[in-house]
């Protein structure tokens, strides 16, 4: 742990972001010989010295495979990589490490379930969905849907971007095998009330997958308070390195799950003619995992914890009202979403615009915000529009950002105007 990233420096007083941002290196360079302003956080996020250190000491000097070695390096890498999975256990306030999954990405997480306690699914079958699903949580039941037959069911959404409720209960039937749904959306951040949600699913014997790859990193999560089966985020989002994603399951959707990849230390024995497998975790992660991947996940996480997950709301609920005030002042710009409950991700289009042509001028300002249809394109059509602009605010975000934002953009009205 670095000197910048002790408990001690965040526990007392407010929140220091300026502080904050000196853990983060790359928020000091500069593109086109202007200051980065990073608000492309809802894609990946930066990383702080702490995660950096983290896999440059687990590469440099604790590095072998894990589980099978009996030497000193293996047991100590066994130990790090298990370490992050007690991270990760607390990070959520699961009952047991045996309920954390390491996956590739949230992508990998969904697939995971879609696969193995999807298996069972068949013809006629319903999967209830959201208009705001990223195509993670889409695509692969759409493979169900071309393979098996099932029937995959939408869940509108308000002009404002807020989750119908009422309309989602009515999509519930007897022929309902699962609800799949964002915790926050990654194009309007609107904050679906996952707890509701899950609460009128299970009065029907539904279980709930939720995608809190937008949540995880911007709000407090509590599997056992929310009684999610699944909860599924990806490392890269929440200041952690690519290659590594969690998924969180109720022991017992495990224990009756098969496995959904073969290979090696997912088995207790093998043998010509039989095969035993091994117990969750485990069951579900054939093959050497992303050892480091995890580390650097437990690292980041640990580094969230001590900055404090309700204050990094805080902080972030203050940039996005302030976003969409400073925006709001522009006359010729579009909001989408407005949910009263809204996490600090900020969709905008200008007419006669395309997103693409805006996100390239205002990266000449050193600005980088996100611009296309952000796999989300039912949403897209549900919205009216083929692609959005996105500016995504992170832990490390000021004012300062929003303002260079807004100057960017208008320079950008002005060069089209």
């Amino acid at each position: 742990m670095t000197a910048l990233t002790r408990e001690s420096d965040f526990t007392g007083g407010g929140y220091d972001v300026e502080r904050i941002r000196t853990d983060f290196p790359i928020l000091f360079r500069e593109v086109y010989g202007k200051p980065l302003v990073y608000l492309d956080n809802g894609a990946s996020a930066q990383k702080p010295r702490a995660v950096l250190d983290a896999i440059e000491h687990a590469y440099q000097l604790e590095y072998a495979n894990v589980h099978r070695g009996l030497h000193y390096l293996s047991n100590a890498a066994t130990a790090r990589y298990e370490n992050a999975r007690e991270t990760v256990r607390r990070f959520l306030n699961a009952g047991s490490t045996e309920e954390i999954i390491f996956t590739p990405n949230v992508t990998g997480a969904i697939n995971l379930v879609a696969s193995s306690f999807g298996a069972t699914f068949q013809a006629g079958d319903e999967i209830v969905l959201s208009i705001m699903e990223h195509h993670s949580n889409i695509v692969p039941w759409h493979f169900h849907r071309e393979r098996k037959g099932c029937v995959l069911k939408w869940a509108p959404i308000s002009d404002s971007g807020e989750l119908l409720l009422e309309e989602l209960e009515r999509l519930i039937t007897p022929r309902t095998r699962l609800v799949a749904i964002t915790h926050m959306s990654n194009v309007l951040g609107t904050v679906v009330p996952i707890k509701q949600v899950i609460r009128i699913a299970h009065a029907r014997g539904v279980p709930v997958l939720v995608d809190g790859a937008q949540a995880a990193v911007h709000m407090p999560v509590d599997v056992q308070d929310l009684d999610a089966d699944f909860y599924a985020f990806t490392g890269h989002k929440v200041y952690g390195p690519t290659g590594i994603g969690v998924l969180y399951a109720k022991r017992r959707h495990l224990d009756a799950m098969q496995p959904y990849q073969g290979g090696g230390e997912m088995i207790e024995s093998v043998h010509t003619d039989r095969i035993t497998y091994g117990k969750p975790p485990h069951k579900f992660e054939a093959g050497t995992p992303p050892i480091v991947q995890a580390i650097g996940l437990g690292a980041a996480l640990d580094y969230m914890m001590q900055v404090g997950r309700e204050r990094i709301a805080a902080h972030e609920a203050e940039l996005k009202t302030y976003a969409h005030e400073r925006l709001g002042q522009l006359d010729w710009l579009k909001i989408h979403g407005n949910a009263r409950d809204k996490g600090a991700i900020v969709s905008f289009s200008i007419e006669g615009l395309h997103p693409h042509d805006v996100a390239t001028i205002i990266d000449r300002s050193g600005v980088a915000v996100r611009a296309g249809h952000h796999c989300a394109q039912p949403l897209m059509d549900r919205l009216g529009v083929t692609a959005t602009c996105r500016a995504s605010f992170a832990l490390y975000n000021t004012k300062a950002d929003v303002d260079a934002l807004v100057a960017a953009l208008v320079k950008a009205h002005e060069f089209f105007a």
